[in-house]
């Protein structure tokens, strides 16, 4: 895993260009290469039948933290594949901070752990996600 406190410039341009992430509210906290994190308030259009946020809203969130972790140099690197596991229910107005982590990166693949938490650090989701890099 790499700690180094270096920016990450070729996440950060992804993030401008981003429609989704930002139509979602999204706001990158950190961004180095290997490691991502991301905050949503949560609103009202953002919650299911039940009052609760809409599980994909969730995914939403740490898919892009993942994203600003693995896209970590020019070349464009996209989600191979990803699950979730909800731990617990998110309700409107809370904001959830999704923190990416890079796990092994090993040629054009790579494996990343991502944490969501809300406003009382409550661990609310787990998502791992894998990543190719496209050649040039």
């Amino acid at each position: 895993m790499d700690t180094t406190d270096a920016p990450n410039p070729a996440a950060e341009a992804m993030i401008e260009n981003d429609r989704a992430s930002a139509a979602l509210g999204m706001t990158v906290l950190e961004s180095r290469p290997g490691h991502g994190v991301v905050s949503m308030r949560i609103r009202e259009d953002m919650l299911n039948g039940f009052e609760v946020v809409h599980g994909g809203i969730i995914f939403c969130v740490a898919d892009t933290a993942f994203a600003v972790a693995c896209n970590e140099g020019p070349e464009t690197t996209l989600a191979a594949g990803a699950e979730i596991s909800f731990l617990r229910p998110v309700r409107l107005g809370q904001t959830l901070t999704a923190t990416a982590e890079r796990r092994i990166r090993s040629g054009r693949t790579g494996l990343y752990d991502v944490r969501v938490t809300d406003d009382a650090g409550e661990v609310v989701a787990e998502f791992r996600g894998r990543s190719h890099t496209l050649r040039a």
